[in-house]
């Protein structure tokens, strides 16, 4: 199979306010030849990050900071399945009818405290973050496995710097955006309803030396949506801290 590079997703300019994740946040979209088989889904995406218009394309930050490429095979990949079926923003309302958001838009504070060095502030990281808050189960676990949840719960947290938002809205409409560009759906010609016809796998990529993508922190991810439809391959990875390169 063979990938090529293809434009970079929306430039991420437009999301300089949430600071802590800009210096290691990368979008990127590639196209391949053949038909994807998603039962030989970890065989696809050894290929994707074996392949050499990959490796020299694939954005990562480099223990120093710096952005590089993969620039090396891959040993061992890991790819699961993320569940991938809201197509509604509407998904996240109940933040506000429970009292984790004011009307105003506000998010609700609350004292300070810590989870695996992540510090917790207001109402909306708890329920992201502790099981035994007032909020937890205002999302269930299937719900929380969601590739819409995931992307909001990456966006809330941040990165290292923990610098957060006081207000839910510029949240919202950055998850909103991220997920419609790395998302395909389409319209049943009768019922009219619309459904997601990307397959979104979450993945991490190991070298023979032990480096990894898109690293091992916390708060590092990489997703990787695959779209058969166009034969389109979008990235998205944040690479917190000090990431391992591929070298």
């Amino acid at each position: 199979m063979l990938f090529r590079a293809r434009s970079t997703c929306r430039d991420l300019d437009p999301y300089k306010f949430l600071r802590s994740l800009q210096g290691g946040l990368a979008a990127q979209a590639f196209g391949f030849d053949q038909c994807f088989e998603r039962p030989r889904r970890e065989h696809f995406v050894l290929d994707f990050f074996n392949d050499p218009n990959v490796n020299s394309n694939l954005k990562l930050l480099s223990g120093s900071g710096e952005w590089t490429t993969l620039g090396t095979n891959m040993k061992n990949i890991e790819a699961t399945v993320v569940p991938c079926t809201q197509v509604s923003m509407s998904f996240f309302d109940r933040l506000y009818t429970e009292g984790v958001v004011r009307e105003t838009g506000h998010i609700v504070k609350c004292y300070d405290e810590y989870y695996d060095d992540i510090p917790i502030s207001d109402e909306l990281r708890k329920v992201l973050l502790l099981e035994d808050s007032d909020h937890f189960d205002l999302f269930s676990q299937s719900e929380r496995e969601e590739f819409l949840f995931r992307l909001f719960e990456h966006l809330c947290l941040g990165g290292t710097l923990c610098q957060f938002e006081d207000v839910l809205d510029p949240y919202l409409e950055t998850t909103k955006v991220l997920y419609k560009d790395l998302v395909s759906v389409q319209k049943h010609p009768e019922t009219k309803e619309i459904s997601v016809t990307s397959t979104v796998f979450k993945v991490a990529a190991y070298g023979a030396d032990g480096s990894c993508f898109p690293g091992h922190d916390r708060l590092s991810f990489a997703y990787i949506s695959v779209d058969p439809r166009r034969r389109h391959v979008h990235v998205l990875s944040h690479c917190a801290g000090a990431a391992s390169p591929a070298r």
